[in-house]
C-alpha cells in the first residue's frame, strides 16, 4: 500500500523492493511526527520537539563502513582509509536486507543533496523508522512539492536498523554495516539506529562524485556577511570543534553548519538543516541553537529529560556526550534561503587541541594552510564515535577522514587551487584547551573565540601586530581588542612553563611523524613547512 506523494513511475517496486508493508512517500513533518509517536519511536517534548533514543549506538560506526571494490573504484578510492567489500558480499547483503524488509512498513523521502542545481544529486532515502524520515527531511534539501512528480533518484539509501549483518556471508566487520556501492548507486545501512549515518553516507557520496567536476567538497560550516553574500567564510573542523556554534553568528547569514561544496560559482550547502551537539548548550552563549530544541519537529537525540515536564537536561550525559538536535535550517533566524554564498574570503580551520599547546588563533600562509588541512589535527570528543569517552588527540586528514573516499591529496589540490584563484585568508583556530592539557587546563572561552573570529572576518585582525610562533612558524596576534593578551600566548597560560615546552615538543613531533605519509605527494613549499 502506497501512502503520500509518489510518482507512479518511481515506486520502490520499480527498484526491486517488493512485498513490503505500507510505504509512506514524502510525508511532511507533522505526519512523520504523528507516525513516530503512533509507533512508539519517541515522545513529544516541549514545543513539539520529538524526543528519541538510538539504543546501543549513540555515535557513528566508522570501522563498520565499507566501499564496494570493483572496476570503477579500484583506482579511485583511498583503500588505506576505506574498508573494501566485494561485489558478491554486497549483493548478498542487499538480497538479505530486501528479504528482511518484506512485510515491513517503510518511509521514503525524495530529497536533494546540494543547494546548487548545477551540482546537486537526487537522493531517495528509504527508512524503517518514521523519525529517521523526519531526520533526513531536515538534513537534506526538500524539493518543492511540484518537483516531486518528476523526481527520479540518482542514488538510493536503504536504512534498516533492525537488520543485522553477517560478517562471514557479507564480508563486513560486524553485525553493523554501512556499505556504499558506487557502481550501483546504492547505500545500505543496518544494525544501528544512530541517525547521523544517514547524512554522513550522503556526504561520503558527494565527496566521491564532486572532485571529478572540479568542486571541492568540504566538512565545514559556512556563513556570509549580512548584506554581502560575496563575503563568505568557511569553518573546517571535526565534530565537537565548534562548526555549528561558531557559524551561527547573529551578525552574519548562516549558509550551513556541516557540509558544503566550493565550485567555480562559490560556496553551496549540501544540506537543508543542522545537527547540533547539545551538551552544555547555553541559552545565553548560543541562543539561536538553544531555541530550536523546543521547536516543532526538531529531533532531540539521546537527551535526558524530566518525565513529567519533558524539560531537557543539557548537562546530563549519562546516555552519551554526543546528545544532539536536528532541525531545518530555517529554524535559525539569520539563515540563508538559497544555501549559497560567494567564494570564501576567509578560511578557518578549527582544531580542538587537547594538549593545550596551540594558540586561540593563528594566521596561515597558503602553504601552512595546506599543511594543516592535510594534517587535520584535532581531538575526537566524547561520544562522537563509539568508544570515545574523553578527548582523544588525533589526525583526521582534510578535517574529515572518515568521509573521504579519495586520497587526501585530491582534496588538498582542489583547496590549494581555489585559495590561489580567489585569494582567501586562512586561519587556524583552537577551540580546545588552554592553561594546560585536558585534565589540567580548561576549554578556550567561547567569548574570546567569537571576538577573535569577528576581528578576522571583518578584516581588522590583519592590522594587528603578529609574532612568529616558535613551534609551528605561523603568525599569532600579540593583542586583540576584547581578548586577554595572555590567552594569545599559550605558554603564558601554563603555570609550569617547562611542562608546556615538553608538551609542545611532543605535539610538533606528532605532526611531523603523521605528515611523512604526504611528503611524496605535495609541492615543495608545503614540504618546507613540514620540515620546518
Amino acid at each position: 500500500m502506497d501512502i503520500g506523494r509518489v510518482n507512479p513511475a518511481n515506486r520502490l517496486e520499480d527498484q526491486g523492493m517488493s512485498g513490503l508493508g505500507a510505504v509512506y512517500y514524502n510525508l511532511a513533518e507533522s505526519a512523520l511526527v504523528e507516525e513516530a509517536l503512533k509507533r512508539g519511536e519517541g515522545r513529544l517534548g516541549q514545543g513539539g520537539a520529538l524526543l528519541v533514543a538510538t539504543g546501543a549506538y549513540t555515535g557513528r560506526s566508522p570501522k563498520d563502513k565499507h566501499v564496494v571494490r570493483d572496476a570503477e573504484t579500484e583506482g579511485t578510492v583511498w583503500w588505506e582509509n576505506n574498508r573494501p567489500m566485494s561485489p558478491e558480499g554486497f549483493d548478498a547483503l542487499h538480497a538479505d536486507m530486501l528479504a528482511h524488509m518484506a512485510g515491513r512498513d517503510m518511509f521514503v523521502q525524495d530529497l536533494y543533496g546540494g543547494a546548487d542545481p548545477a551540482h546537486r544529486i537526487n537522493v531517495r532515502m528509504v527508512t524503517e523508522l518514521a523519525w529517521h524520515g523526519l531526520f533526513i527531511r531536515h538534513m537534506l534539501r526538500r524539493p518543492p512539492r511540484d518537483e516531486l512528480d518528476g523526481f527520479a533518484p540518482d542514488y538510493t539509501v536503504i536504512n534498516c536498523p533492525s537488520f543485522t549483518a553477517n560478517p562471514e556471508r557479507h564480508g563486513c566487520r560486524s553485525e553493523t554495516v554501512i556499505a556504499l556501492n558506487l557502481s550501483k548507486k546504492l547505500i545500505l545501512i543496518g544494525g544501528t539506529e544512530y541517525a547521523g549515518e544517514n547524512k554522513k553516507s550522503v556526504f561520503t557520496l558527494l565527496n566521491y562524485i564532486l572532485p571529478e567536476k572540479g568542486v571541492m567538497p568540504m566538512h565545514c560550516s559556512a556563513n556570509h556577511a549580512r548584506d554581502n553574500p560575496v563575503d563568505a567564510a568557511v569553518f573546517f573542523g571535526l565534530s565537537g570543534t565548534g562548526k555549528t556554534t561558531l557559524s551561527a553568528d547573529p551578525e552574519r547569514i548562516l549558509i550551513g553548519d556541516d557540509e558544503h561544496g566550493w565550485s567555480d560559482r562559490g560556496t553551496f550547502n549540501f544540506e537543508g538543516g543542522c545537527y547540533a551537539k547539545t551538551i552544555s548548550l547555553s541559552p545565553r552563549a548560543e541562543p539561536e541553537i538553544f531555541a530550536t530544541t523546543s521547536m516543532f519537529g526538531t529531533v532531540i537525540e539521546n537527551m535526558v529529560y524530566d518525565e513529567e515536564t519533558f524539560a531537557l537536561d543539557f548537562e546530563d550525559d549519562s546516555l552519551t556526550a554526543n546528545m544532539r538536535a536536528a532541525y531545518p535550517l530555517d529554524y535559525i533566524p539569520n539563515s540563508s534561503d538559497s544555501g549559497m554564498g560567494g567564494h570564501p574570503k576567509n578560511i578557518i580551520m578549527l582544531t580542538c587541541d587537547a594538549f593545550g599547546v596551540l594558540p586561540p588563533i593563528a594566521r596561515l600562509t597558503p602553504a601552512q594552510a595546506m599543511y594543516h588541512f592535510l594534517s587535520g589535527f584535532t581531538s575526537k570528543v566524547a561520544g562522537t564515535e563509539r568508544g570515545v569517552t574523553e578527548p582523544e588527540p588525533t589526525f583526521s586528514t582534510c578535517f574529515g577522514a572518515p568521509f573521504m573516499p579519495r586520497r587526501p591529496e585530491v582534496y588538498g589540490k582542489l583547496l590549494q587551487e581555489k585559495i590561489a584563484a580567489h585569494g582567501a585568508t586562512c586561519w587556524l583556530v583552537n577551540t580546545g584547551w588552554t592553561g594546560g592539557a585536558h585534565g589540567t587546563g580548561h576549554r578556550m572561552p567561547i567569548k574570546a573565540t567569537r571576538a577573535l573570529l569577528h576581528a578576522a572576518l571583518d578584516g581588522s585582525l590583519n592590522e594587528a601586530t603578529f609574532r612568529k610562533d616558535e613551534n609551528f612558524g605561523f603568525q599569532v596576534p600579540v593583542t586583540v581588542h576584547g581578548v586577554d593578551a595572555q590567552l594569545l600566548d599559550p605558554r603564558a597560560t601554563w603555570a609550569d612553563k617547562a611542562a608546556y615546552d615538553a608538551q609542545a615538543k611532543k605535539l610538533v613531533e606528532m605532526f611531523a611523524e603523521n605528515f611523512e605519509q604526504y611528503v611524496p605527494h605535495i609541492d615543495d613549499d608545503v614540504k618546507a613547512v613540514a620540515i620546518g
